[in-house]
C-alpha cells in the first residue's frame, strides 16, 4: 500500500511544482524563498529550531524526493506574491513534543473542515511590517489536520502585505481539497477504497 497528498487547485490560480528540476524555474525559485523565510521562526524564538528544521527538511529535501508527502504551488499571476506547501508528517511523539513547544501565539486558531480530512486548524498571521525595530516575518497562513498517525498540513507565506488577506479565499478553496490517498493494490485487502464524489 502506498499513500499520498492529493489536492485539486485550480489551474487558473496555482501553477504546481513538483519533484527536482519540475517546470516553471521562475515560481520554483520564488516559492522555495518565500517559503524558507517563514516557515521558521527567528533564531531564538521558542520553537525556532522545530519550525526550522521541519521548514529545511520539507522545502530543500522534500520537493526533491517528494514521496508523495509534499506538494507545492505559487500564484500563477505572480509568483513573487504567494507560495504554499502542503506535507503530511508521521505523528510521532517527538513531533507532538515539539508541536506542544512553539510559542503561544501559535495557540490562536480557528476551526477549519475539510471534506477529506474532517476538522483542523487555521491560523493566520497577518504580521505588522516591523516587530520592536526589527524587520517581522512576511505573513503567512497555516491549515492543519492531526489524523492520529499523520499530521497534515498547508502552509502558505505571501511577500505581499497589502494583498495578503486577499488570498485567504483561494487558500480556503485549496485547502478544502486536501487529502490523504491510500492506494491499495489487488488482493491487498478485500475492501475497495474509493476517492470521494
Amino acid at each position: 500500500m502506498t499513500s499520498h497528498l492529493q489536492a485539486d487547485a485550480d489551474t487558473a490560480s496555482w501553477v504546481p511544482l513538483r519533484g527536482s528540476g519540475f517546470g516553471g524555474g521562475r515560481h520554483r525559485r520564488a516559492a522555495i524563498r518565500m517559503l524558507l523565510s517563514t516557515a521558521g521562526l527567528a533564531q531564538g524564538q521558542p520553537g525556532s529550531g522545530v519550525m526550522n528544521f521541519i521548514a529545511n527538511r520539507a522545502i530543500k529535501a522534500g520537493l526533491r524526493h517528494a514521496d508523495g508527502r509534499f506538494l507545492a504551488w505559487s500564484w500563477k499571476s505572480d509568483p513573487s506574491a504567494l507560495a504554499v506547501l502542503a506535507q503530511a508528517q508521521t505523528l510521532t511523539p517527538q513531533m507532538r513534543v515539539m508541536r506542544a513547544s512553539l510559542p503561544i501565539e501559535y495557540d490562536d486558531t480557528e476551526s477549519f473542515s475539510n471534506p477529506h480530512l474532517g476538522v483542523g486548524e487555521k491560523l493566520v498571521m497577518d504580521m505588522p511590517s516591523s516587530v520592536g525595530g526589527q524587520p517581522a516575518r512576511p505573513p503567512f497562513a497555516t491549515y492543519t489536520w492531526d489524523t492520529g498517525d499523520q499530521l497534515i498540513t498547508l502552509h502558505a507565506v505571501s511577500m505581499d502585505r497589502e494583498r495578503f488577506l486577499t488570498f485567504i479565499p483561494a487558500l480556503d478553496e485549496l485547502a478544502r481539497t486536501l487529502r490523504w490517498v491510500e492506494d491499495l493494490e489487488m488482493g491487498e485487502s478485500n475492501v475497495l477504497r474509493l476517492p470521494p464524489a
